[in-house]
């Protein structure tokens, strides 16, 4: 079986995740929905560690919320207790409200699973989406060229 490599490209953020027993089904296997909370904490810390803005305050200062809109996911090696993974986020496309993004689970350059995810920035109090605001998309834009070769 042909395997997927897999390097991030400079500048990417990437996140060490151990696989614990309460990831894992009977099998010692990751529960797929696990991964769902890996990539929101993931981008979590994205939006605090390489944007500068602390996610807690923009849900619960600003109210507004992030809902992912869409996800598929490729499983292609399963992942098990007592491996620690690599989760890489990538920025696939900026809309007016919501962005595109990818998070590569990987392991020792093999490719262990893709998800190709939308969010959408909304009003917590409306519940409708708003405009991503300027600073932030500007932060986004630099973000993905950085990690596409394009700064």
């Amino acid at each position: 079986m042909l395997q997927d490599r897999f390097i991030p490209p400079n500048g990417a953020f990437t996140r060490s995740v151990p696989i614990r027993f309460s990831h894992c089904d009977p099998a010692g296997i990751v529960y797929f929905p696990h991964y769902f909370d890996m990539f929101n904490g993931l981008i979590e810390d994205w939006y605090e560690q390489e944007l500068g803005y602390e996610y807690a305050a923009l849900i619960m200062g600003s109210h507004y919320g992030f809902p992912i809109v869409h996800i598929d996911c490729d499983f292609k090696i399963p992942s098990r207790m007592g491996d620690v993974i690599d989760l890489t986020l990538l920025v696939e496309r900026i809309g007016r409200s919501s962005l595109g993004i990818a998070i590569v689970c990987h392991l020792e350059g093999l490719e262990r699973l893709r998800a190709h995810m939308v969010t959408a920035m909304m009003s917590l109090e409306t519940r409708q989406p708003v405009p991503l605001p300027q600073a932030l998309r500007d932060k986004i834009e630099a973000y993905q060229r950085k990690t596409t070769g394009g700064a």
